[in-house]
């Protein structure tokens, strides 16, 4: 009796393997041969009315047939011709076969589009890294022009650090330059030169990027890479500078170290948390772009404020403001022709954050223009100049002579006509030069005396001294 059931069960059990068997027989399968289907091009620029070929490339064959249509963002922008191709299904697959389909991209107007592809039957391909990012444009000479302005405000913001070394070699002192705005701009450069460098050398942290942007580009490229990293080795040297040179009492003031300090525990809170593993390393790449910006927005208030305390620029280098005001426009105009080349305006008002920051610093470069050359255009720096004895140039260029002036018991000044000794450190010779009585110094220590009151000391290039036959020099064009 049990072997009965046994037999019976085992019976069931076999005809339930059969049914099973005899239905997935029947359901049509179509199995995938298909090693790669792609686009051999991902970034296509086109002019409007030009027309260009690409290829859709496949890799193997499938048992059935496949159906591929262009899902295109913006259809008045860009036109696919055709818009559908047919992949014919084969009874024998062949893995290694390769098969193209020419794909004609027609520009229609300016702008830029995105297309992706479709597959139907869905289910038997994955499309969704096939896409092209195609550009249109007005003018292929405007693209030109831009690239070219890139280069260059690239070299003059690069090159435009120097002018403030040369001036504080050469003068071996780094009075008037605020190191408010030193110690800002080490710091904003070290987070910039983090941001690029991860984004540019971590695979890790690129394949993070392009999971959360799949269609961009990598946003950093290998010149931002240069420039951060060089604008941070500049600044060490400049830095470095303010430790062998006379600066008197400068230092970072307390606003500016407190600033500093909670930027960099921001930052190094940040560091801390994704180490964890509780932050994405992106992330933390991104508090430090923000906290550049950040520092991009302050940094020349220090420098501006303390310009109109001293009422003067001196051993503040007008050749960097030039510098970054030439890069800044460029910068601009090149955002202006893009948008126009493009028909991209959104883009151009939409970032605010390109387009304000450029704005904000070309604000500061005219405002230290105006400083150096109308508001404190007379306090100029003082250098001797040793191929003409007593002759004192400055810094702009101009020539002046020290002239010898006596103030008489009416208090109303007297100029000397005849060779006198004004002191007893310092013997003068006056003679005629351009019709003014020109006195040329003789010896070394009236030079030192002038180069420490005048250029050192920042005292008015009038140094009067008050009362009754008492001398003074005062300097004159």
């Amino acid at each position: 009796m049990a072997r009965h059931h046994t037999s019976s069960r085992l019976a069931s059990h076999s005809l339930r393997n059969y049914i099973v068997a005899f239905i997935l027989l029947g359901v049509p399968v179509g199995y995938c041969q298909i090693e790669k289907l792609y686009v051999d091009v991902k970034d296509m620029n086109l002019l409007v009315d030009e027309t260009r070929l690409f290829k859709l490339v496949q890799i193997g064959e499938y048992n059935t047939s496949l159906q591929v249509s262009s899902n295109i963002q913006h259809p008045d922008i860009v036109q696919f011709v055709p818009p559908k191709i047919d992949i014919p299904g084969s009874d024998l697959p062949n893995e290694t076969v390769e098969i193209t389909y020419d794909i004609c991209a027609y520009g229609k107007s300016p702008g830029h589009s995105e297309v992706t592809f479709n597959v139907t039957p869905s289910g038997f391909v994955n499309l969704d890294t096939v896409f092209v990012r195609v550009t249109v444009m007005y003018s292929n000479a405007i693209y030109v022009i831009s690239y070219i302005m890139g280069w260059i405000y690239f070299l003059a913001w690069s090159v435009s650090f120097y002018p403030q070394i040369y001036i504080n070699f050469k003068r071996k002192s780094v009075v008037g330059l605020n190191f408010d705005f030193l110690a800002l701009n080490i710091m904003g450069f070290a987070m910039y030169s983090l941001f690029n460098c991860g984004l540019y050398f971590s695979k890790d942290i690129q394949s993070e990027y392009f999971s959360r942007h799949p269609r961009s580009l990598n946003p950093v490229q290998l010149n931002d890479v240069f420039f951060s990293l060089h604008a941070s080795f500049a600044t060490l040297i400049t830095i470095t500078q303010c430790f062998i040179y006379e600066r008197e009492n400068q230092r970072v003031s307390v606003t500016g170290r407190c600033v500093l300090g909670g930027m960099a525990g921001v930052a190094l809170v940040s560091a801390s948390v994704a180490g964890a593993g509780k932050l994405a390393w992106l992330d933390f790449l991104n508090y430090c772009s923000y906290i550049k910006l950040c520092i991009t927005l302050i940094k020349y208030v220090p420098q501006a404020y303390m310009n109109y305390k001293r009422k003067s620029t001196v051993g503040w280098s007008i050749g960097n403001i030039f510098l970054d005001f030439v890069g800044g426009s460029l910068s601009v105009l090149q955002m202006t022709l893009n948008a126009y080349n493009y028909n991209d305006w959104v883009s151009f008002f939409g970032d605010a954050t390109k387009f304000g920051l450029g704005l904000f610093s070309l604000v500061f470069d005219i405002f230290f223009i105006l400083q150096h050359y109308v508001f404190y255009r007379e306090h100029k720096d003082l250098m001797f100049d040793s191929s003409e004895e007593g002759s004192i140039r400055t810094n702009g260029g101009s020539e002046y002579y020290l002239v010898p002036t006596w103030f008489g018991a009416n208090g109303l000044p007297t100029t000397v006509t005849g060779d006198c000794h004004a002191t007893d450190t310092f013997h003068t010779t006056v003679g005629v030069a351009s019709g003014r009585h020109r006195m040329r110094v003789c010896g070394a220590s009236i030079k030192n005396i002038l180069k420490n009151v005048l250029t050192r000391r920042r005292w008015s290039p009038v140094a009067v001294v008050g009362g009754p036959f008492v001398p003074s020099l005062k300097l004159e064009k």
